[in-house]
């Protein structure tokens, strides 16, 4: 099924089955209604639904088959706001198991500061990931109150002036676990959606260099989008063999594949759940599917933009991108102030 959230007429979310051939979403609390009469606790949210486990997809599947025996209307999808599909996780780990991505970006990265140290020979530097990235999975933790949904703006933080897409897929956990075992670990996902991560770049280099993480270079407002759905775990056989895409303003910049994980998305709950308990309603995200960010290609996104990530079987992510967000801070760093020693 494809589970997502949408804003009804008056403002509010309410969670939706979408028919992607009919190209339609039913309103489920509202099929509820007509049908028992009275709402359902299971259907005032996402996160609701998840806490329902096995009992809200079936509620869902239930009513699935009983508004088309009785014909009860759906929402046309292409006048439908849809929203983030899960707009404020439990928590989000943001993982990073692609080489060919992490390699791509530290040569980058490696030739940018040659740049900038006014080396002009065309060497190209040698780059290796530590041992250690082979041994267990990387991940830090985001801010779950910086998502947004598919057609959402994303707006470049006053202190960037390289904005960046990173076309990743997201896991949505559906049952808590501790000491989970990698070869049991899938009964724990609920279902799947596509993810970008968007990235102040500089500002992650700089941040990078304190080694604890990110920081500021990932977390602003709508620096997480997601959607346009989520997909559950019972249509998706292999999540290793999804291929996806990046377009920018209609033009293919990239195309990938997960099937070069480092590490299963099974092996990432059961590396997260060592010693601590994984709760429903959490969200993983994959890290950078190989070419799928700018940086890799040193091509970067501008306001006017409109950013396409597009994985098979999930679905396309859009969204256009803004101008800059507004300087509350006047004495804050900002990209016109960025050190030039940064690469």
């Amino acid at each position: 099924m494809k589970l997502c959230t949408f804003e009804n007429e008056v403002g509010a979310p309410r969670l939706g089955l979408v028919d992607a051939e009919q190209q339609s979403v039913f309103d489920l609390q509202a099929g509820h209604e007509a049908l028992h009469g009275h709402p359902s606790p299971m259907l005032r949210s996402m996160l609701d639904l998840i806490d329902a486990g096995d009992a809200g997809l079936d509620l869902v599947r239930e009513l699935q088959a009983q508004a088309s025996r009785q014909g009860l209307l759906a929402r046309p999808l292409a006048s439908t706001k849809l929203l983030a599909p899960l707009p404020e996780p439990r928590q989000i780990r943001c993982f990073s198991v692609f080489e060919q991505h992490m390699l791509q970006s530290r040569t980058r990265v490696a030739e940018m500061r040659r740049k900038a140290a006014g080396h002009t020979d065309a060497t190209p530097p040698v780059v290796k990931l530590d041992p250690l990235y082979y041994l267990q999975p990387a991940f830090y933790f985001t801010n779950r109150f910086n998502v947004v949904g598919p057609d959402a703006a994303i707006q470049c933080p006053h202190y960037s002036g390289l904005l960046d897409y990173e076309l990743e897929i997201g896991l949505v956990i559906g049952r808590a676990g501790r000491n989970l075992q990698a070869e049991h670990a899938r009964p724990h996902v609920f279902g799947y959606t596509v993810f970008n991560d968007y990235s102040a770049r500089e500002q992650v280099l700089r941040d990078m260099s304190l080694n604890l993480g990110p920081s500021k270079g990932k977390s602003f407002d709508t620096a997480n989008a997601m959607g346009p759905w989520i997909v559950t775990a019972d249509e998706i056989e292999v999540v290793q063999a999804l291929q996806a895409r990046v377009r920018v303003n209609g033009e293919l910049r990239a195309t990938s594949s997960t099937a070069n994980m480092l590490f299963s998305f099974e092996e990432l709950l059961a590396y997260a759940s060592r010693d601590e308990t994984l709760r429903a309603g959490e969200f993983f995200a994959s890290g950078t599917l190989g070419n799928g960010s700018g940086m890799e290609i040193d091509r970067w996104i501008q306001p006017g933009d409109l950013v396409e990530c597009e994985v098979d079987s999930l679905g396309v992510l859009r969204n256009p991108i803004a101008g800059k967000a507004e300087e509350r801070d006047k004495g804050s760093a900002s990209a016109e102030h960025t050190p030039a020693g940064i690469f």
